[in-house]
């Protein structure tokens, strides 16, 4: 592929229909090429308090120039106060599959500072 970078954007929920809006809002707006949902247990320490819940962990295919866009997306929805937003970069992948999440994005000359 050419200078384009991808990468995986991660995030977590509380319930499976913020996931779902989340979802679909990323990729309604072409942030996201595709987006999986998992049910995941977590385990974490918030307020000084050991937390064990149910989540819903987003898997988010996209371009890397897309980061900041998709962040401000998640944040607009998100129910939690410092959610998980996490960026992966992916340094392989079959380039018919790339090519798919470039061709299911903004153009990058369609895309804001």
């Amino acid at each position: 592929m050419d200078e384009i970078l991808f990468c995986v954007v991660i995030t977590t929920t509380s319930s499976k229909e913020e996931a779902r809006t989340i979802a679909e809002k990323l990729v309604f707006q072409e942030l996201a090429a595709c987006v999986q949902i998992t049910d995941i247990e977590s385990f974490y320490t918030w307020q000084n308090v050991l937390q064990h819940v149910p989540e819903y962990l987003l898997l988010i295919k996209t371009r890397a120039d897309l980061y900041q866009k998709v962040e401000k997306a998640i944040c607009a929805i998100h129910s939690y106060d410092v959610p998980e937003i996490i960026q992966i970069p992916i340094t392989q992948g079959l380039e018919k599959y790339l090519g798919w999440i470039t061709s299911t994005t903004i153009p990058t000359s369609e895309k804001n500072p």
